[in-house]
């Protein structure tokens, strides 16, 4: 372990009267028993062999800050804490059940006060999260500059230009928006979708900021895949951020304010199932019974909308998925995502999903079930580190031979198909469901007609 800072007197004082987000995890954090598994399930502390990168160290730097030993502005306790992925990979190897992820936004809860005025990315970030994200006619405008930047192969030359002059810090953002245009264009859109007998259950649609944003093909081939399985799908116009970047970086207040619109805006249905198709979303959208626990107004309502969240996947493998037309597209790998493994608990499902394409062969991914270094904006805060864990999913992606990925996260999608792109690798990356789209399209499930200008 590292040296922990001593508080001196002064300061411990100062912190014992201070109300910390920790204080309220005695018993989370007494849950740890040191026993060690959680260390090699932790992609930081096998790329750094650092004990506090790991989660057994990190939890007892939260300790010794809950139990002022460690000074919350200790250089150490924000490093480490800001070095963890969040991928919660350490829960699944955890035998005494520690909720690290719930930790983890506490202790990030504590640092904020601190984070905000550290240097120019943490201000950029606290911009975006206080005045952006919350206001849904100010993201649509980033997000359509962001198009626009990216459609015009702005993007892309800027950032051909800066890996001439290898600058690939400075370059990796641009190629992940670059990473996140569409890797082939219909030429006529899907106006019908032939649905098998009559819809029999509602499902509503969570459309998640970043995938409507950039990603909006796979909302609507979400759409058509589960309407042409009879579901009758309806999407809340009133529905905004899930709130994941809020929670992960410790704004606690933030997330709540998004996660009550999302709960009032789903609202209309309270029997129907919420669906998602973003990992990321669909974990924060499951800890919403969490956020309001102590919130007496609140506590009920979140619950019961936690228990309605199903990914695209969950939901799919309740009937027989209808089956489409072969893909002929060659070997096809799946990289799971962490919040849809780990957080949704998704593992054999979006991999089901895959197994409706006939002769679709899919070959397996080593160390498919470890995070790729992107984890919302990990990649833009910690881009050294980030780096490093990309480059060992890359080699192993380039061992199975494939040129078409599949993975059910934007955030996933963009790491690995920028990082592709950085190193000159042939890789397409699709979620499932625009795989299994456009078997159904192939085997002529579709009605079409016109140009697509879908984004």
């Amino acid at each position: 372990m590292t040296h922990v800072e001593v508080l001196t007197e002064d300061r411990a004082l100062h912190s014992k009267g201070s109300k910390l987000a920790l204080d309220a995890c005695r018993d989370k954090l007494l849950a740890c028993v040191h026993c060690g598994l959680c260390l090699e399930a932790c992609p930081t502390y096998t790329h750094t062999g650092d004990e506090n990168d790991s989660p057994r160290g990190r939890i007892y730097l939260m300790r010794a800050v809950k139990e002022r030993r460690l000074a919350p502005t200790a250089r150490a306790f924000a490093r480490h804490i800001d070095r963890c992925l969040g991928c919660r990979a350490c829960e699944r190897a955890c035998p005494a059940g520690v909720e690290y992820g719930q930790l983890l936004e506490a202790a990030r809860a504590d640092l904020l006060p601190i984070k905000g005025s550290r240097n120019m990315r943490e201000r950029l970030l606290r911009f975006a999260l206080d005045h952006i994200w919350p206001n849904p006619k100010r993201l649509h405008l980033v997000f359509a500059l962001l198009r626009r930047a990216r459609d015009a192969k702005i993007s892309g030359a800027l950032s051909s230009l800066l890996l001439r002059l290898r600058l690939e810090e400075a370059a990796f953002p641009l190629l992940l928006l670059q990473a996140s245009a569409p890797n082939m264009k219909r030429e006529n859109p899907i106006i019908s979708v032939t649905a098998q007998g009559q819809a029999t259950e509602r499902v509503l649609l969570f459309l998640g900021c970043v995938t409507e944003g950039l990603f909006a093909r796979i909302n609507r081939a979400t759409a058509r895949v589960l309407s042409l399985n009879g579901y009758e799908v309806r999407i809340p116009r009133a529905q905004v951020c899930c709130g994941a970047l809020h929670a992960h970086a410790g704004d606690v207040s933030g997330a709540k304010r998004l996660a009550r619109w999302n709960i009032e805006a789903f609202s209309e249905d309270e029997a129907a199932p919420i669906i998602t198709n973003a990992g990321g979303c669909g974990a924060m959208l499951l800890s919403y019974a969490h956020l309001f626990a102590e919130d007496p107004a609140w506590a009920e309502r979140a619950r019961r909308f936690s228990q309605r969240v199903r990914d695209i996947s969950q939901q799919l493998v309740q009937r027989d998925l209808r089956r489409g037309a072969p893909l002929n597209t060659g070997p096809v790998t799946y990289d799971a995502s962490c919040h849809l493994l780990y957080g949704q608990k998704a593992e054999r499902e979006p991999l089901r999903m895959l197994e409706a394409i006939p002769e679709l062969k899919l070959v397996p991914l080593e160390g498919s079930e470890r995070c790729c270094g992107g984890a919302g904006i990990y990649n833009l805060l910690e881009p050294e580190l980030s780096q490093s864990i990309l480059r060992e999913k890359l080699a192993h992606i380039g061992r199975t031979e494939a040129r078409i990925l599949a993975t059910g996260n934007p955030g996933c999608h963009m790491q690995i198909a920028a990082g592709a792109i950085m190193l000159g690798m042939k890789l397409e990356v699709y979620h499932p469901v625009e795989l299994l789209d456009l078997s159904y399209e192939r085997a002529g499930f579709y009605a079409i007609k016109a140009q697509d200008r879908r984004h």
